[in-house]
Formats: structure tokens, C-alpha cells, sequence
């Protein structure tokens, strides 16, 4: 079964490749979940490792994963197994908004001042 997930990336590491020529990255997505954000640990494996040469951190992706699962020694683990990554748009901030000049204000606004009802 597939899952998806849409944050901002928080960090990418560097792919590991072991002994039996398994390679794995590893890389952290911050997802907003109400007053605590959460910051999701996904990997990709094998040929999939280089998908996130396309993208940087603080980028907006949205990511397609698997959960797998295993026993080891009586414990067990989860993973979350990614297989595909988009960037997303650019959320728009203040850097999107052009400068505010001298022009922009009217000629009467300190006629305005003691009006603040505060």
C-alpha cells in the first residue's frame, strides 16, 4: 500500500552503501500537524537514491513511500520507503510582495495619527 506526504525538507544526508552493496539516504521531512510539527525520517534505497539530487533543503516535495517492516533479534522496526519525490510550489511569503515606498503612502496620513483607537 502506498502513502504520501507533503512538508518542507529539513535535511538530506549522505547515502551510506555497505558491504553487501546495499545504498541507502536518508533524508528528514517536517510536516505540519497542528501546534507540533512533525519531522518525518524517510529513505530511499538503490537506484532510487539519486531522486533527491533534485531537490534542497527548506523545498516544499511531496513524497510517495512504502512502510516496511522487519524483526531483528526478537525487535521489531519500521521504515518508510520512499519512491518518489516532487517539488512543490513555493509558498508565498513577504519575499514575494514588492517593497513598500514613500510614494505608496497617502499625502494626508499623519492627519490620521490620533485616530489609532488604541
Amino acid at each position: 500500500m502506498a502513502y504520501e506526504l507533503s512538508g518542507k525538507i529539513k535535511l538530506i544526508m549522505e547515502p551510506k552503501t555497505f558491504g553487501s552493496g546495499f545504498t541507502v539516504r536518508e533524508f528528514v521531512v517536517t510536516v505540519d500537524d497542528g501546534k507540533y510539527p512533525q519531522d518525518i525520517v524517510l529513505q530511499f534505497v538503490q537506484d532510487k537514491v539519486s531522486l533527491l539530487d533534485s531537490v534542497q533543503v527548506g523545498q516544499e516535495v511531496t513524497t510517495s513511500f512504502d512502510i516496511r517492516g522487519r524483526e531483528y533479534n526478537g525487535r521489531y522496526f519500521n521504515n518508510l520507503q520512499a519512491w518518489k519525490i516532487e517539488a512543490g510550489a513555493a509558498a508565498a511569503g513577504d519575499d514575494d510582495k514588492p517593497p513598500v515606498s514613500d510614494k505608496d503612502v497617502p499625502a494626508d496620513f499623519d492627519e490620521y495619527e490620533d485616530d489609532i483607537p488604541f
